[in-house]
């Protein structure tokens, strides 16, 4: 998208996102016997990274299973772990590090589903940049789209797996247009970037080369994230949401091409751009979703590995009990 078509959206959203302001956003049934929640997105809720939930909101899984869902916006994805953990939303999506982050200052959250196997961030270089492995961004320029993003997290343990550092490498934080823009116009060799942004870049006609950071680094995939609270009151509300928004996975999985048009057809900001959210979604299928035992699956042992990284580089000043971060009850 285009910096004036993502103010476009983003304006589009703000309405939802002042819902926060309004005091806690909890279930009630409407009048036809569903439960009324509010899903909290950490971003524009019209992007093909929120594929899953918006399949199946616009394919009806969310009233299938009893719910009618609607939807907020906040400010990323730990500000939507703090918001959920103090009760101001039932649930939101995070990336599946945000409780390692939030956890240990007293945010009671833990995530119930993660949206694949493998890890959110992909290295994506230009084509001509000559580079073929992490090593090679030595003395370059990447973009991310902040320095507080778990993107910049993921490149940073990237960078610590084959013997570098961030004074290493040229970083610029770039914002959420910059951060592909500087890609497509030479700036920057390459970023830290995730499926959305890689069409974005190949719209342009700029050529890359996606290099997965998952066999260098045990980053985490989008999750879904619930406090405690959340959790003991009300655990079939929980599971009923997170079955319903694994359908929406399982089916960009199965057919990412038809769960493209779909999506279009439930978001219509994208109308004339199937293309590029056709590319995004066969990213996240080939690159993101794949590699659980159960769909939906917390892997303890990445988890574990992420909060041991985050602990050793300072991003947090105490572990948490892995226990205390996931709960994979709800996927079953």
């Amino acid at each position: 998208m285009s910096a004036h078509e993502t103010k476009k959206s983003r304006r589009q959203v703000v309405g939802a996102g002042a819902l926060l302001g309004l005091g806690v956003l909890t279930a009630s049934r409407t009048a036809f016997g569903a439960e009324k929640i509010t899903y909290l997105f950490p971003a524009p809720p019209l992007l093909p990274a929120f594929g899953p939930i918006q399949l199946a909101k616009g394919k009806g899984y969310f009233t299938e299973a009893g719910l009618d869902v609607d939807f907020a916006v906040g400010r990323g994805g730990v500000d939507v772990a703090k918001q959920v953990g103090a009760g101001n939303a039932l649930l939101g999506g995070i990336v599946a590090d945000g409780p390692i982050m939030v956890r240990g200052n007293g945010v009671p959250i833990k995530i119930v589903c993660v949206f694949g196997g493998k890890g959110f961030m992909q290295l994506v270089v230009r084509e001509d940049s000559g580079i073929t492995k992490p090593a090679d961004l030595k003395g370059k320029t990447i973009t991310v789209m902040s320095y507080q993003d778990t993107t910049f997290y993921a490149l940073l343990g990237l960078l610590a797996s084959v013997g570098l550092t961030q004074s290493d490498v040229d970083i610029q934080q770039a914002g959420p247009v910059g951060v592909w823009q500087s890609v497509a116009t030479g700036k920057s060799v390459g970023m830290a970037g995730v499926p959305d942004w890689i069409a974005n870049v190949q719209a342009t006609g700029t050529k890359v080369n996606v290099i997965p950071t998952d066999d260098f680094f045990p980053h985490m995939a989008q999750a879904i994230g619930v406090s405690d609270q959340v959790i003991k009151d009300k655990p079939e509300l929980v599971r009923a949401f997170v079955k319903a928004a694994l359908r929406g996975m399982k089916d960009i999985m199965d057919n990412p091409d038809k769960a493209a048009d779909e999506f279009v057809s439930f978001v219509p900001q994208w109308k004339g751009k199937e293309g590029e959210v056709k590319v995004a979604l066969n990213y996240y299928a080939k690159l993101v979703y794949p590699g659980q035992k159960q769909l939906g699956e917390v892997n303890v042992d990445r988890l574990t590995k992420l909060q041991d990284f985050y602990l050793a580089k300072g991003f947090i000043q105490k572990a948490t009990p892995v226990a205390e971060l996931y709960s994979n009850d709800f996927i079953k």
